[in-house]
C-alpha cells in the first residue's frame, strides 16, 4: 500500500470518528433536554404524551375545508389546521410560480416600459417584510363596505369586509379539494411526459376543466345547476364560493411577495442562456414567442428549478404568518392548543413533523423535476 493511500485512509477514519462523536454528543444533548423537560413538567403537575389528542377541544376557529364542530378532538382539529396550511401553501405556490414567471419574463423584455414596470414591482414587494404587507392588506380589507354595499363585478363577483364571493361549481368543499389535488397530479404527470410547454399547458387547463365539469355533473345536489352564483340574502351572501377575508389576505400577500422573488430567479435563469442561441433562432426566422418557448425557457429551466424549489419551500413556511390575522392554519391551531392543553413539547413536535413532511416532499419533487429537465448528456 502506498503512503498516499494510507494517508487517505487515515483521514477517512478520522472523519468517521469525528462524525460519530458529533452524533453521539447531539443524541446526549437531545436526551438531556428531553429528560429535563419531562422532570420539570412532572414537577408542575403536567402530564406528557399524546393522549390529549383524544380530548375535545371546546373551542372554535374561523376556517375549515371539512366539517368542523366545537366538540372535535385535538387530533381532528390539528388535521384541519394541516389541511388549511396545505391548501394555502399550494395555492400560493401555483400563483407565485405563474406570476413570477410572467414578471421575470417581463424583466428580461426588450421593451423599456415593460421592463421598468416589472423592476419597480420586484423592488417594492421584495424589500417590504411579508408580515408588514399582510397586516397592511388585512387592515385595508376589513375596512371595506359590508355585504349590502359590497363592490360587485357583473353582479357575479362580490367583495366586502366578509371576504370575496365568487361563482363556483355546485359541489361540496371536500370534492372541490379533491378536484384541486387531481389537477395538481395531472400537472405532474404532464411534466413527466415532457410535453412542449404551451401544449402541456393547454392539455392541463383543458383536462382540468373537463374533469371539473364531469365530477360536478355526477356529484351535484339533485335539482341544482352546474354552477352556483352568490346572491345577497339578508345580511350575507348565499351560494357560490366564499373566500374569508383572512384567507384572501393570506393568498394575496404571499403571492405578491413570493412572485417578486421567483421573478428574480426566472430573470437570472433567462440571463444565463447564451446569446448565440437566441441569435441562431432569429437567423432561422423564429418569432420572439417561439424563441422564448423553444429556446430560452427550456434552457433556462435547468438553472431555474433548483432555486425555484427553495422558493416553494419558503412559500409553504410563509403560511405561518396567518397567526397574525387569526387564520386557522396549523401554526395558529397549535398555538391555541398549547394555551388550552399545556402540551407544549408534543404540539411543537407535531408542528415540526408536519412541516418536515411537507417540505421534504417538496424537496423530493424538486429533485425529481430537476432530474427530468437535465440534458441527456449531463
Amino acid at each position: 500500500m502506498s503512503k498516499a493511500e494510507e494517508l487517505r485512509r487515515k483521514v477517512k477514519r478520522r472523519k468517521i470518528t469525528i462524525q460519530a462523536v458529533l452524533i453521539g454528543v447531539s443524541l446526549l444533548v437531545v436526551y438531556g433536554a428531553f429528560t429535563t423537560a419531562r422532570t420539570n413538567l412532572a414537577a408542575q403537575g403536567l402530564t406528557s404524551g399524546f393522549g390529549f389528542l383524544e380530548r375535545s377541544t371546546g373551542w372554535d376557529y374561523s376556517f375549515s375545508l371539512i366539517q368542523k364542530d366545537i366538540r372535535d378532538p385535538y387530533a381532528r382539529t390539528l388535521f384541519v389546521g394541516f389541511l388549511n396550511t396545505l391548501f394555502v401553501g399550494f395555492i400560493a405556490i401555483v400563483l407565485t410560480t405563474f406570476f413570477g414567471f410572467l414578471i421575470g419574463t417581463a424583466r428580461d423584455a426588450s421593451n423599456l416600459a415593460v421592463k421598468t414596470a416589472a423592476t419597480v414591482y420586484v423592488q417594492i414587494f421584495r424589500n417590504i417584510p411579508l408580515i408588514l404587507q399582510l397586516v397592511f392588506l388585512y387592515a385595508v380589507l376589513i375596512n371595506l363596505p359590508g355585504p349590502r354595499q359590497a363592490m360587485s363585478l357583473a353582479d357575479t363577483v362580490f367583495m366586502s369586509n366578509r371576504g370575496m364571493m365568487l361563482p363556483g361549481l355546485s359541489v361540496s368543499p371536500g370534492i372541490a379539494v379533491a378536484l384541486l389535488l387531481a389537477s395538481l397530479a395531472m400537472g405532474v404527470l404532464l411534466i413527466w411526459t415532457k410535453l412542449p410547454f404551451f401544449r402541456g399547458l393547454a392539455v392541463w387547463i383543458g383536462g382540468s376543466i373537463v374533469l371539473c365539469l364531469a365530477v360536478t355533473a355526477a356529484f351535484r345536489p339533485e335539482g341544482a345547476g352546474m354552477f352556483s352564483v352568490p346572491e345577497l340574502k339578508g345580511l350575507r351572501f348565499r351560494g357560490g364560493i366564499t373566500i374569508p377575508i383572512e384567507l384572501f389576505g393570506m393568498i394575496i400577500a404571499i403571492t405578491l411577495y413570493g412572485s417578486a422573488y421567483i421573478a428574480e430567479v426566472v430573470r437570472g435563469g433567462l440571463a444565463q442562456v447564451p446569446r448565440g442561441l437566441t441569435e441562431a433562432g432569429q437567423a432561422l426566422g423564429l418569432t420572439k414567442a417561439a424563441i422564448w418557448s423553444r429556446i430560452k425557457m427550456p434552457m433556462a429551466l435547468r438553472s431555474i428549478i433548483p432555486p425555484l424549489g427553495n422558493q416553494w419551500i419558503f412559500m409553504m413556511k410563509a403560511t405561518t404568518i396567518g397567526v397574525a390575522i387569526g387564520f386557522s392554519d396549523l401554526f395558529y391551531i397549535v398555538s391555541i392548543s398549547i394555551t388550552q392543553s399545556g402540551q407544549t413539547l408534543e404540539l411543537i413536535a407535531i408542528l415540526m413533523g408536519a412541516f418536515l413532511l411537507v417540505n421534504g416532499g417538496l424537496a423530493v419533487f424538486t429533485n425529481w423535476l430537476n432530474a427530468r429537465m437535465k440534458l441527456k448528456a449531463h
